[in-house]
């Protein structure tokens, strides 16, 4: 069996097994089970195919109301389109000097009367009319049916609902929203059912699991935190996160690490930087949205724990288990790509987390032009705290502790509220997080109060998960609810001179 293009041997040999037969199919032997998959040519994506899961044919109905929806432009192209016949019959009218107006008003005249004569205008009017209507209403809609079933050739949905959707998640926020890790991916798979204009902006600094080999080995820039951020913002979502999230459990040199940071890895050698990688990989995902790194700068990360010690490397800070005073990075002030500046500069909601508080929230704001971008921002930015500590970070934090960590960075205020859970987890989540020192973080109210912080409190836990872990639906829709309560005093700011 030969190996995918995209998985060819690369710089060190890390993709070299996948040129073994036996390898290969030790590593792809979960994926034989699955549901029979299709190609199917996406009708939103230029490059090549998505995967769809085949499926029984759902019957269609007629939904030609939906097109008179306001906000779909259909009204109005029908109208000016029936204007131009019209214009165009006027036209040639004039060019043959009335002669055709002349015969078709006679001949129309001629059977309106004999129509008359028949029936009676109170029923032949009324009658007329009623077929005219279901004329157009008919040839519309087959008109409309013949579109669909070339774009939508699987016949799962209406290309209405399509359309309405499309429109209404284009006039969605600009939502930026700032982390890593898997928090940051599970705000990202809510917002997507909000607004299509989201941007992640994913810190760069991991360097452990299949990132950190994929960095050592081939001298990339770690495509963990990016690979999770795209998965979450796909279209096809559920089976696109499997893909990119299948992790090798075979193979010298592929075990532990996951199909989509081989994608990238390979994405970035042939586009030539992970800036292109990731512009082309969202392409063949259709996501809603844009992700950027933090910058494209190689950085370290470095923390001086208060017993003196200087730990270098993300994995290695929390792995010190010690209480952390400082953090940095190697090399200092890194330069921000342009364009996640641009997208915090025309954002009109910045959210901040969730995510581990000195490896996934703070790296971010380690590059200065990032920080002094989002706190010179004047839209609503709020910070969406942990609801567990972490062992290694963030043990004995309160929300105030998260806060004064971030503030610490410049002495800028980055963010104006917190979100904070507002019921503990159940006893069986706390008893497994105890085991490894992990507890509920403490809200304590006055002192986030004189730090200058609203409180936002709702319930974003996911029962249906056995660890304490926001749900990204319920999260996404707090955050767009307060969104929209505070919107119109940003705004009325923004106003004054």
């Amino acid at each position: 069996m030969q190996s995918p293009p995209f998985l060819r041997k690369g710089n060190k040999g890390i993709l070299e097994s996948m040129m073994a037969e036996n390898s290969f199919k030790k590593a792809f032997k979960n994926w034989n089970a699955r549901p029979k998959l299709r190609f199917v040519r996406s009708s939103r994506s230029p490059l090549t195919t998505l995967f769809r899961v085949r499926s029984h044919p759902k019957q269609r109905s007629s939904h030609w109301v939906k097109w008179l929806s306001p906000g779909l432009f259909i009204k109005r192209w029908l109208l000016l389109s029936a204007m131009g016949v019209l214009l165009t019959v006027l036209g040639f009218a004039i060019w043959t000097k009335l002669t055709p107006v002349y015969y078709l008003l006679r001949f129309i005249e001629d059977a309106l009367t004999q129509v008359a004569v028949i029936l009676p205008n109170t029923i032949s009017g009324p009658l007329l009319l009623l077929v005219g209507v279901l004329i157009i209403v008919w040839g519309q809609t087959r008109s409309l049916g013949s579109i669909t079933e070339v774009l939508m050739p699987e016949g799962d949905g209406e290309l209405v609902d399509v359309l309405l959707a499309h429109r209404r998640l284009n006039r969605g926020p600009r939502i930026v929203a700032i982390g890593g890790g898997t928090g940051l991916s599970t705000l990202l798979r809510g917002l997507k059912d909000y607004s299509a204009n989201i941007t992640a902006i994913v810190t760069v600094a991991d360097d452990g699991g299949s990132s950190g080999r994929l960095r050592r080995e081939i001298g990339v820039l770690p495509p963990g935190d990016i690979r999770n951020c795209l998965a979450a913002l796909a279209d096809q979502e559920k089976l696109m996160t499997e893909l990119f999230q299948y992790r090798f459990e075979a193979g010298d040199g592929l075990v532990g690490h996951s199909f989509g940071n081989l994608f990238l890895t390979a994405m970035g050698e042939v586009t030539g930087d992970l800036e292109q990688a990731i512009a082309a990989s969202s392409q063949v995902l259709a996501i809603r949205g844009r992700v950027f790194p933090a910058t494209l700068t190689d950085v370290r990360l470095w923390a001086e724990l208060d017993d003196g010690q200087r730990i270098e490397g993300e994995s290695k800070i929390t792995e010190a288990n010690g209480k952390i005073i400082q953090v940095g990075c190697i090399p200092p002030d890194p330069p921000a790509l342009p364009r996640a500046l641009d997208a915090i500069r025309s954002a009109d909601f910045i959210i901040i987390g969730p995510g581990s508080l000195y490896t996934s929230i703070i790296p971010n704001f380690l590059v200065p032009e990032i920080r002094e971008a989002v706190a010179q921002s004047q839209v609503p930015r709020i910070y969406v705290c942990n609801i567990m500590s972490q062992p290694g970070e963030t043990q004995g934090y309160s929300v105030s502790d998260h806060i004064r960590a971030i503030d610490g960075l410049g002495g800028q205020y980055l963010f104006d509220a917190v979100l904070v859970q507002r019921q503990v987890p159940t006893d069986a989540v706390l008893s497994g997080y105890a085991e490894h020192h992990s507890h509920p973080i403490q809200l304590d109210r006055d002192l986030v109060k004189r730090l200058g912080r609203r409180i936002v409190f709702a319930d974003v836990l996911d029962l249906n998960h056995k660890q304490a872990r926001h749900d990204s639906k319920r999260l996404a829709k707090v955050l767009l609810r307060w969104y929209g309560r505070v919107q119109h005093l940003y705004e009325s700011i923004k106003k004054q001179p």
